[in-house]
Formats: C-alpha cells, structure tokens, sequence
C-alpha cells in the first residue's frame, strides 16, 4: 500500500474537464469540444501512469476525507479497479471523438448540457473504479445516476422524458437496497473497506448474511439490468447514441456489473459464497437473464433496442462467470468486461453512424447496407462476432476461460448455459450481416457512404483492439496481466 496523488488527478481530470466545458459554453464549440478531448486524454494518462505500479503488486490510495472509526472517503487502486478505469478512460476519448461527429453531424440541441453531463458520469464512473470502500463507492455511484438523468432526457420528448424517469426509479430504488447492505454489513463488521476473499465471513447469522448478499445483489443489479429489474435500459434507448454507448459500454451497466463483482469477490468472497451457498441462488438468476435477454433480443427490429438486450445477456455472463468462483470462471469474467466494452461500444457506434448516414433505425430496413458503408458494417460484423465467441475477436478468450470454469466447477447446466448464449447470439446478429451484404437494398446503393470520418474512425478503432486483443491479451492495456493479479490474489498462486 503507497499513498498517491494519481487516484486523486484520475478522478479530477473529469471534474475539470465538466468545469471547462460549462465555462466555454455554446458560443465556444470547437474550445469546448476540446476541452472534452482534453480532459478524456488527461483521464487516461493518469490512469495509465497507474499500470506499472499496479503489476508490481502495490496498492495505491489517496484519503480524500477522513471520517471516523477507520471509515473514510478514500480512493483505493488495485488491479481489479484498474481494469475498469482503463476501460472507462479510454472509451471516454473514443465516444467524445463519436460524440461531437454525432451532435454536429444531426445539429443536436443543448450540447454544452450533453458534454457537461457526460463529464461528470465519467467522473462518476471513474471514482467507482477507484473507490477504497462502500462508501466511497457509494458516493460515485449515486454521482454517476445523477449525471445520466438529463442525458437519457435529452431529447426532451414524452418519450425521453418517460424513459427518464423510469431511469431515475428504477436506479434510485436500488440504491436503497445497497444503503441498506451496507449499514448492515458495517454493523456486522466495523467496516467498509474492500479485501480480496472477503471481509463478512463468521460475522452474523447466516441467514442475515443472505439477506444482506441479496440486498446488494438487488441494489447493484439493478444498475446491471438483471431481469427483472432490467426494463429501463431498453427504455433508455430513446437517448441519442452516444449515450448509449455510455450507458452500455463505458460507464453505467458496467458500473453496476463491476460493484456486483466487487460485492461476491472483495466483501463476501468465494468461501463465504460456498459455505452459504449463495453462489447457486446467484447463478441460477443470472443464468435466468442469459437466455431471456437473448430470447428478447430475438424479438427486436429495432437496432438499438437489440443490442440493448445484448448487453443485458452479456453482463449476466459476467455475473455468471464470478459466481462459479472458480479460477478460471473469475478470470473469464474479468476479461469479458473490457473486451465486451470494445466490442459492444463497436456496435452502438455502428448503429449511430448507420442512423446518421441514413436515418433507419430498424433492422428489417438494414438490407444492402453493407455494400454502401462497407467500413461500418465490416467493424459491426467483428464486434457481434466477438459477442458469439467466434475467433478472431477477444470475444473468444474471455468466454472459452468462462466455459473452461463451469468445466472446473463440475456444472454443467452452466457450462451449456454459456453456450445457449453465444448461440442465441448468432441468432440474432448474423442475420443482420448477411442482409446486410448480400441482399439487394432499395434504391440507387451508390447513394449512401460512410457516415463522416469523426463517426467512422472511433468505430473502427475499437473494432481494431477488439481482435488485437484475441492475439494479445495484455497489449497497451495489460488486461490479461491485471486480471492475473486479481485471481492469484483471490484463490492463492497457480
């Protein structure tokens, strides 16, 4: 453990940017954009300054207020947190390159509004990532609730305003539930503070320990979409596509997924989980996710609303994977929440860059799209093949370490669970590409192009890291190295 001043400019570097771009305002555009390129760059750089640090096995902290009784606002960096960090930071430059494509591209309405909110969600997403404890987590992640609302709202329509509020029920509610939890579990243990294997074992009955695992479960998964808490991220789909890529990618869903680790892997921990057996009820709820959301998903004609559903399948998987508490199950899931962020934001993007070129939002609309924007299509085309579990595409990796963990556990209802899903994801997904390329479209093809180069660059970057990551793990971002870190300190070397 090593007191930092980087936890503290990772999560300022946000803020600021959210100051600046309040300050420079709509008759500043282009100094305003740059001030959200600038404070996504600076955001990545403090975070990756972190990396080498991290792999040597430290901790990094920094205290923002001490409170009382060894309870503090403290931010706190470990490989698990850092992974999530490098994720957010990162994808926070992409999506603000997309972002002002986007907004210019339609002549959006407010947009100072949308950049200042974003700002501050990634600011909320990154003290997540780095908080110490519940409590800090705590603060973050209501911080990060708050900053989405307007953006969900953003088109200020009956239907935006709807979703909106649904939003803001849904998510309110569940963090009820986390603050109960977490009084709960500082009752029971005089604290709040994150260890790997878990703090709350012997401490209480075992069925208040269950309730309080169910609490957070309930809390956190509803920020994650676990059904049936999950309708308001289909409803959040009204929001223009950037957002969307926020809330499924960057920041909010995976803020949820991420806290529900940090609950089953550094609060209760895979001996607590076994000996209560809460880890059989958790997956078999998930598993209840993973196919309904697929089966959901093969319902939508709607673009947006489909990889909606997607996502929600995917961050079960996830869930899924840390629930079997097994080495490589663990590790399956770590991997799987950045490369699912790369490939799902691909997908978003795709989906924004298609609406932008040619105003169609619905999938039976789609036909020959893929011979008159062959760069976007090609990118959706890895990105949902990723999501199958098809190589090239890091995809892969993450769920064969998923499967060869239901294998190590003995389970194989879960193992073919796993499998259920990467098929029902090609069910939905490549009917799509092959409309796409090779049924004839209406009209002249030659009439539409790519979306313009803001739009289709992001996109194509992050197709790029999603197959190099299936040749190397551990490029530029060192995922698979930190994500090492995690389960050697989980379940002891291997």
């Amino acid at each position: 453990m090593m007191d930092s001043p980087l936890p503290l400019l990772s999560v300022l570097a946000p803020l600021i940017g959210a100051a600046l771009i309040l300050v420079t305002r709509a008759k500043r555009a282009d100094l305003r954009e740059f001030c959200t390129i600038l404070a996504s760059v600076g955001l990545f750089g403090a975070v990756y300054a972190m990396i080498p640090l991290v792999l040597e096995g430290r901790t990094l902290k920094f205290t923002l207020v001490p409170i009382t009784n060894g309870v503090a606002l403290e931010l706190r960096v470990d490989a698990f947190g850092l992974v999530f960090a490098l994720l957010a930071s990162f994808l926070w430059i992409v999506v603000s390159v997309y972002a002002i494509g986007y907004m210019r591209g339609l002549k959006e309405h407010a947009q100072t509004r949308f950049y200042f909110c974003f700002a501050m969600a990634i600011f909320g997403a990154t003290g997540v990532a780095l908080s110490g404890n519940l409590l800090t987590l705590y603060m973050f992640y209501e911080i990060l609730t708050v900053a989405t609302f307007p953006l969900v709202a953003h088109k200020e329509t009956p239907e935006a305003a709807k979703a909106a509020r649904k939003y803001l029920v849904y998510l309110l509610t569940g963090a009820a539930f986390v603050l109960f939890a977490m009084a709960a579990t500082y009752y029971l243990t005089g604290s709040l503070d994150f260890f790997a294997g878990g703090f709350v074992a012997g401490r209480g009955s075992p069925d208040f320990l269950r309730i309080i695992f169910a609490a957070f479960i309930i809390g956190f998964g509803t920020k994650a979409a676990l059904m049936p808490l999950h309708e308001w991220l289909p409803s959040a789909m009204v929001a223009p596509t950037p957002v969307s890529a926020l809330l499924h990618a960057v920041a909010v869903v995976k803020a949820g997924v991420f806290c529900c680790l940090r609950v089953i892997l550094y609060v209760f921990g895979p001996k607590t989980l076994t000996d209560l057996h809460l880890w059989t009820t958790l997956a078999v709820v998930v598993s209840f996710t993973v196919i309904a959301a697929n089966l959901f998903a093969l319902t939508q004609d709607n673009l947006k609303r489909r990889l909606a559903f997607s996502t929600i399948n995917n961050l079960a998987v996830i869930i899924l994977g840390a629930s079997l508490i097994t080495f490589e199950s663990v590790r399956g899931a770590l991997l799987h929440l950045p490369f699912h962020g790369f490939m799902k934001i691909t997908l978003f993007m795709c989906a924004g860059a298609i609406y932008v070129a040619t105003k169609k939002e619905l999938i039976s609309d789609l036909n020959g799209i893929g011979r008159r924007m062959p760069v976007t299509m090609t990118a959706f085309t890895i990105g949902a093949a990723g999501l199958v579990g098809i190589p090239p595409v890091s995809g892969f990796l993450s769920k064969w370490y998923l499967c060869l963990g239901a294998l190590r556990a003995g389970e194989i209802v879960f193992l073919f669970v796993f499998l259920t899903s990467a098929l029902l994801d090609a069910a939905y997904f490549f009917p799509i590409i092959f409309n796409a390329f090779f049924k004839p479209g209406p009209g002249n093809p030659g009439r539409v192009r790519e979306a313009p180069f803001p739009l289709v660059a992001p996109l194509a970057v992050t197709a790029f890291f999603s197959v190099v990551f299936f040749f190397f793990p551990d490029a530029v971002f060192y995922f698979y190295g930190l994500g090492d870190i995690v389960v050697k300190n989980l379940f002891g070397g291997r």
